[in-house]
């Protein structure tokens, strides 16, 4: 019970970040620059990196090694497998990306803005995993309280990305003609699948405990898959991709010097 009520906190956190986010709509006017766009998905990509490196991958090995086992052979293996199952999701869900107005999947009659909530959905799912993963490993090393305290410093990290990947879900959204208060509506449901997997992820820790090297680095390779095929190459549209650089690296930095000093 108190996994959850852990995993409901930060899955929680990181929902509500998705929606203060959105809610930068109501700030701007119905165009916004594209330096404000690079900066938003610049700087969520550079926090997702470190998070599955130093939130994933790192206690993957790890706990793999702690179980008497070879710490590269599951983080590999898992994270491999982690991005050959947001791949296939990619090309099975018919989804668009606002930034290059590009549509993936099979092709669908389902209205645009219906393909640009499922391509975010799409992203959000490693991510409920993610913080998911990291309180189940916390809980099964109950002992060690700098477990819980690096899982609240996966979800922070997580969350604090989250408030410009829904910034940069609902300003597209009104910029294709939406309304305020529609677009900062979606926006925020875009976030729903993180709490759903995150909880779904515990109630199913017995069962995967064995399994969670694996499970972490699958994570961490559905996060990669994200960065590399949407955010990075998204941010550095246009003529400022030294701003979706520097954001890159700034995301990055924040993300790593909350994992060190809270871990």
């Amino acid at each position: 019970m108190r996994e959850l009520l852990w995993v409901a906190t930060g899955t929680g956190f990181i929902f509500l970040m998705t929606c203060l986010g959105s809610a930068m709509v109501f700030l701007f006017r119905k165009q916004t620059g594209r330096i404000l766009q690079t900066l938003f998905l610049g700087f969520a990509a550079g926090i997702m990196v470190a998070a599955a490196v130093f939130g994933l991958l790192v206690p993957a090995i790890d706990e793999a090694q702690a179980n008497g086992g070879v710490g590269w052979v599951p983080a590999a293996g898992g994270f491999i497998i982690g991005v050959f199952f947001l791949f296939l999701l990619d090309r099975l869900i018919p989804h668009l990306h606002p930034e290059t107005n590009t549509r993936e999947g099979p092709s669908s009659s389902m209205k645009r803005t219906t393909l640009l909530v499922s391509a975010v959905t799409l992203h959000n799912i490693p991510e409920g995993m993610a913080v998911g993963l990291s309180f189940a490993l916390a809980a099964q090393h109950s002992e060690d309280p700098s477990m819980y305290i690096s899982a609240i410093a996966l979800a922070l990290g997580i969350g604090i990305q989250n408030f410009p990947e829904g910034a940069a879900v609902a300003l597209p959204l009104r910029q294709e003609g939406l309304s305020s208060v529609k677009a900062f509506l979606i926006g925020c449901l875009s976030g729903v699948v993180e709490p759903i997997f995150g909880l779904l992820t515990v109630l199913i820790a017995a069962l995967i405990a064995p399994y969670m090297p694996w499970l972490l680095s699958f994570a961490a390779g559905a996060m990669f898959y994200v960065v590399v095929e949407e955010l990075i190459p998204e941010a550095h549209l246009g003529e400022h991709s030294n701003a979706g650089t520097m954001a890159v690296m700034a995301g990055f930095l924040l993300m790593m010097i909350l994992d060190v000093a809270l871990g």
